[in-house]
């Protein structure tokens, strides 16, 4: 097992995807640390009361009650207390409107939510993986999409 010692955000409003990762979690890394948001509205109260410091990522749904996780990266992304926290978009849609539209409003990776166990996994191993200190750019669009 890879240990990170990481502090990681998710936004969901799907209680069983987040039970979900934070078992896959859990299966890559005793040691990173996860909090849940249910809901936009919720994930910018926490980022607010807690930031700093910062958490290593945040893996933000798009379809969310109260606001959604395009209003979200919108705010992170203009609030310079927020604004260099990386965003992986972690939807249901491969929708390529989407996918452009987060790109463009900065998002540093879109994953579509993986359907086993282990293609999870493997998602979350592959963002924990990345040496966020030194990522400071978008990828190119064609890098932007992770699949799994």
């Amino acid at each position: 097992m890879n240990e990170f010692n990481m502090f990681i955000f998710l936004a969901d409003d799907d209680v069983d995807d987040c039970i979900m990762f934070e078992n896959a979690l859990r299966e890559i890394s005793a040691e990173t640390r996860l909090t849940t948001a249910r809901n936009g509205e919720e994930l910018m109260t926490i980022l607010d009361k807690t930031v700093p410091p910062p958490p290593s990522v945040i893996f933000l749904d798009l379809n969310m009650p109260r606001k959604n996780g395009f209003e979200c990266l919108v705010e992170i992304k203009v609030d310079s207390k927020f604004k260099n926290i990386p965003v992986v978009i972690f939807s249901t849609s491969a929708e390529g409107k989407l996918m452009n539209e987060c790109y463009e409003k900065g998002a540093d990776y879109y994953i579509q939510k993986p359907n086993s166990n282990q293609k999870l996994k493997d998602a979350i191993f592959k963002v924990l993986s990345i040496n966020w200190e030194n990522h400071t750019t978008q990828p190119s669009r064609d890098k932007f999409a992770l699949t799994f």
